[in-house]
């Protein structure tokens, strides 16, 4: 019996975090969660993960309509940050099968941040959002479902306000513990926008991947008109006009096909969110999304090809503040003590395989084809460069600038799909 079916027997009504993700408590009536359906899917590594994902039509960049949609940049503080975005490939081309990646590398030092204030415009009312929950194989227990002790925290709720803001309500249940909460809709080209400006921003980049190749529109010269043009000027007679007995038939044409869905790409990186103004009724403004957001010079951002159909928004449960506990391993090429750093790179690299392109997936560098196949060793890069993320996350605890600026509550891992 699926998971789902004990969730609808748990009584009529259901009790979720607020739309904020904070303590507050909302009750829903059973029957909203209708269109979730939890069902068990084969991971990379063998086992089962469990999966509660909205059921949809086809996913595409148009569920909803938006009219002139934008956003609006405001540049706050930036001290510590480069001028130019700097690539990082480096950190996992010249390291990997054969070498340690350096995880205590001062690249992944984090010595200032950049605040970014983006107003996103939208044109729709509010509606719910179309969430889903992957729950990692790794676990002893991949159950979804959350006991006492899991039901009190709201950490999993963090990323709530991205949503909320922009009216789209996110209805997270209590009872549930996934890894990596993830949003199919409703869809907003802003979103695209927001996820491209925090790349652009970012210090560094690790890319597995080439961007969208935009090609230039042809432009028609506007032709010139003379007054001596008007002695071509050809009127019908109105004789030929009234000897019609009807209006000519349509030339016969085929119908257009609808235009096959383009491959996207996926940016992870670490991100804090802060209100505008203290509180964060103040973000949710009438069709529009204020929110700050705080980039880590130390965490580098990753860029990899997912398929048709991936996540909108994504983002992990576990919050900056709750990485920040985590233990990372002493050395470079020895695993940590208590095993759960590795475990968090193994839920995030576990949720990517599920949604990351492998076929289109781009690393420079020869490949070492006595150890591992090339799709192997495009997996192995990918888990190392999260591996690299997750790293500069924990550390980022030694900054005094992260410390001042970054609230760890509403800060952690997060991903947008973008062109």
């Amino acid at each position: 019996m699926s998971s789902y079916e004990s969730l609808r027997a748990a009584g009529t009504s259901v009790i979720c975090l607020s739309p904020w993700g904070d303590q507050s408590p909302l009750t829903l009536p059973c029957i909203r969660f209708r269109d979730i359906a939890v069902h068990t899917v084969i991971a990379a590594t063998g086992g089962f993960a469990a999966i509660a994902s909205p059921v949809m039509g086809p996913v595409s960049d148009l569920v909803v309509s938006s009219f002139g949609d934008t956003i609006l940049v405001e540049l706050g503080l930036h001290a510590g940050f480069e001028l130019t975005t700097k690539a990082a490939n480096d950190l996992i081309i010249e390291h990997g099968i054969k070498h340690a990646i350096p995880i205590h590398s001062s690249r992944l030092e984090t010595t200032g941040v950049k605040v970014l204030l983006i107003t996103l415009k939208f044109k729709h009312t509010i509606e719910d959002a179309a969430l889903g929950f992957f729950r990692s194989s790794i676990h002893k227990d991949a159950d979804l479902f959350a006991v006492v002790k899991d039901y009190l925290a709201v950490e999993k709720g963090w990323f709530s306000p991205y949503l909320f803001a922009s009216s789209r309500r996110p209805i997270i249940p209590r009872s549930i513990k996934p890894d990596v909460v993830f949003c199919h809709g409703p869809f907003l080209q802003g979103d695209y926008r927001v996820g491209e400006t925090l790349l652009n921003e970012s210090a560094s980049i690790i890319n597995f991947c080439q961007g969208p190749i935009i090609p230039e529109a042809s432009r028609e010269t506007p032709k010139q008109h003379s007054l001596s043009d008007l002695k071509d000027l050809k009127i019908p007679s109105l004789s030929n006009v009234f000897s019609r007995s009807r209006t000519p038939s349509p030339d016969p044409q085929l119908t257009r096909l609808p235009t096959p869905p383009v491959p996207r790409r996926m940016v992870i990186l670490v991100v804090g969110l802060k209100p505008h103004r203290k509180l964060w009724t103040t973000s949710a403004r009438p069709e529009e999304s204020v929110i700050n957001y705080i980039l880590l010079n130390g965490c580098p951002a990753i860029v990899v090809p997912v398929k048709v159909g991936a996540p909108l928004i994504a983002w992990d449960a576990l919050t900056l503040e709750q990485l920040w506990d985590v233990e990372i391993p002493s050395t470079d090429d020895a695993p940590s003590a208590s095993g759960k750093f590795e475990g968090i790179v193994n839920v995030i690299s576990e949720f990517l395989d599920l949604c990351v392109d492998w076929g289109r997936i781009e690393i420079q560098g020869d490949r070492d084809h006595d150890l591992m196949t090339g799709a192997e060793q495009d997996k192995d890069k990918v888990r190392n460069a999260l591996r690299l993320l997750v790293a500069a996350a924990t550390r980022s605890k030694d900054s005094k600038e992260v410390k001042k600026e970054v609230d760890a509550d509403r800060a952690g891992i997060a991903m947008w799909r973008i062109p």
